[in-house]
C-alpha cells in the first residue's frame, strides 16, 4: 500500500491567513495521509515578544479544514530564556484518520510512544542562537524512518562570502550538517532511513558567481578610510554608460538583471549550488525544479521579486538518505504560495 506524505517547512514568524489558505488547498489537492510541518524561527527575530502569537498558529489542528486528521503531535522549543540551547524550532505532525498502523519512538525509553529529541549546535565552535535540529522517529506500516527538522547557519556578510570559494560560512554549514547526520546515524539507536528538511541556508558559491556575473564588467573595490577593510564591491558595465551591474555590501546584493534568478527556475545558476554535493555519500535529493527560495520581497506589490539583501539561493531543501529513496516513489517539490505578498521561505514535498 502506497501512502502520500506532505512535507512543508517555513519560517514561523507571523503566518498570514493567505498562507494558511494555500496550505489547505495543497492538502485538499494531494490528500496526504501524513503531514509534517517543520518550522524554523518560531516567534521570528523578536521571539521574546512574538512567541505567544506564533504559538497561536498551532490552533490549526482544530480547524475545519483539518478535521480528517484525528491525531496531531506538536513539539516546540519555546525556551528562549535558555540562550545556550534555544533552537526556535517547531514540528507539527498530522495523521489522517485512515492511517492506522503508525507509531512514534521514545528515545528515552527506547520504545514506541510519543516523544522527541532536539539539540542546538552548541558543540560546534561557531554556535549561533536559534539554530539546531529536531528529530522524530516513526514506524509507519512497518517502515521505520526519522524526520529531522534542520536550521543551519546563514551568511552574516555578503562581502565575507565573496572572500573565498567555498566561503567560511559554507564550511561552517558543512561541519554543522555533518554533525547532525552523525548524531542521527550514531550507534546509540538503530540507524533508520531519514528525511532532513528545513532551512539549510545553503547559498550559491558567491565568489564564483560574482566572478561569472562580472566577466565583462569593471570591478571596483571600495575600502573604508580608517582601515583596509572592504566596504563595497561595485561592478560597472564597460559600455552602456557604465551602468552599475552588481553592487555588493555587507547586507546588500543588487544585480541589474535579476530575471536570471527566475528564468527557467534559475536553472543556469544551479552549477553554483554546491553545498549539498559534499554529502552525496549519505544523502540525495530530487532535482530542483523551483526558483531560489530566498530572499523574497516582503513588499505587497512585489511578491515574486527578491530583496536586495542577499544573493538569491535555494536555502530550503528536502534531503533524504539513500535508504529512504528505496521506499520513495513519485516525488514533487515546489514553492508553496509563491505569489503571496510576504517573504517565502518554504517548500512542499
Amino acid at each position: 500500500m502506497s501512502l502520500i506524505f506532505l512535507f512543508v517547512f517555513l519560517q514561523l514568524g507571523e503566518i498570514q491567513n493567505e498562507w494558511l489558505q494555500e496550505l489547505y488547498k495543497t492538502i485538499h489537492c494531494y490528500k496526504p495521509q501524513f503531514i509534517a510541518l517543520h518550522f524554523q524561527e518560531v516567534g521570528g527575530k523578536d521571539y521574546m515578544v512574538n512567541m505567544g502569537h506564533a504559538e497561536n498558529f498551532f490552533c490549526i489542528e482544530s480547524s475545519e479544514e483539518m478535521k480528517d486528521y484525528d491525531r496531531v503531535c506538536i513539539y516546540v522549543d519555546n525556551q528562549f530564556q535558555a540562550e545556550d540551547s534555544f533552537t526556535a524550532l517547531g514540528s507539527m505532525y498530522f495523521i489522517h484518520k485512515t492511517l492506522k498502523n503508525i507509531y512514534q519512538y521514545d528515545f528515552n525509553d527506547m520504545a514506541h510512544c510519543f516523544l522527541v529529541t532536539h539539540s542546538n549546535l552548541s558543540l560546534l565552535q561557531f554556535k549561533w542562537s536559534r539554530k539546531g535540529f529536531m528529530r522524530t522517529r516513526w514506524i509507519i506500516h512497518n517502515q521505520g524512518l526519522d524526520l529531522v527538522n534542520v536550521h543551519l547557519f546563514h551568511d552574516a556578510s555578503n562581502l565575507i562570502a565573496c572572500n573565498s570559494s567555498p566561503s567560511i560560512y559554507s564550511a561552517n554549514r558543512k561541519n554543522a550538517l555533518r554533525y547532525v547526520i552523525n548524531r542521527i546515524s550514531d550507534s546509540c539507536y538503530t540507524p533508520l532511513p531519514f528525511f532532513l528538511f528545513g532551512d539549510f541556508n545553503f547559498r550559491l558559491d558567491t565568489l564564483s558567481l560574482v566572478q561569472h556575473l562580472s566577466t565583462s564588467a569593471d570591478v571596483q573595490t571600495v575600502k573604508k578610510d580608517c582601515s583596509n577593510e572592504v566596504e563595497k564591491i561595485i561592478c560597472e558595465e564597460k559600455d552602456n554608460d557604465h551602468q552599475v551591474l552588481l553592487h555588493i555590501e555587507e547586507k546588500l546584493f543588487t544585480y541589474l538583471h535579476q530575471a536570471v534568478f527566475r528564468e527557467d527556475n534559475g536553472r543556469a545558476l544551479l552549477k553554483y549550488d554546491k553545498e549539498a554535493a559534499a554529502f552525496q555519500d549519505v544523502i540525495r535529493e530530487e532535482d530542483i525544479t523551483f526558483p531560489p527560495s530566498y530572499p523574497y520581497s516582503e513588499e505587497y506589490t512585489k511578491p515574486t521579486q527578491y530583496m536586495n539583501t542577499r544573493c538569491p539561493a535555494w536555502c530550503d531543501r528536502i534531503l533524504m538518505s539513500h535508504t529512504a529513496q528505496e521506499f520513495t516513489h513519485k516525488v514533487s517539490q515546489c514553492l508553496l504560495a509563491f505569489d503571496l505578498p510576504f517573504k517565502i521561505h518554504s517548500n512542499v514535498h
